[in-house]
């Protein structure tokens, strides 16, 4: 399962993305926002970073105005590698190189027609390992000392 959220100002893209996710056959959750109305982003950020820190969805998809907010609050959650991108190489290398489980976009700053290229890209790129673990490895003991108060 994917599960979405957005603010208000990721609204647009979040909405298309989820159309196009449906498209291709995908379990999708969408944790909201629903209209317009002026939201606070580390509300929604919160459910789709939580989920996929639990475990209970395998990726999430985050927008907000610029996706920095976002992006901020989705990576204090234990196990959350979420990240931010701006063009389809970016979503590439999000999951080639990071095995990002979050990709966050901004709502300001591409189309709708950019954003589900992008997400597109992101899931069909496949993480490449290697030298890429040994890094994400490091993350994860920094998360560890982190949690363990040792930062």
């Amino acid at each position: 399962m994917i599960v979405i959220g957005s603010d208000h100002g990721g609204l647009a893209l979040k909405e298309a993305i989820e159309a196009a996710l449906v498209a291709r056959g995908m379990d999708v959750k969408d944790f909201g926002t629903d209209n317009g109305d002026s939201v606070d982003y580390p509300d929604f950020a919160e459910k789709v970073a939580g989920a996929v820190s639990r475990g209970e969805a395998d990726l999430g998809i985050l927008a907000c105005g610029t996706g920095i907010g976002m992006s901020i609050v989705a990576n204090k959650f234990p196990g959350v590698r979420a990240a931010l991108a701006a063009d389809e190489f970016m979503a590439r290398m999000a999951k080639e190189h990071n095995n990002a489980n979050i990709l966050v976009l901004g709502g300001r700053v591409l189309t709708a027609e950019q954003a589900v290229k992008m997400v597109s890209v992101w899931l069909d790129a496949h993480y490449e390992g290697g030298r890429h673990q040994r890094r994400l490895d490091k993350i994860t003991r920094l998360e560890a000392a982190a949690r363990a108060g040792k930062l």
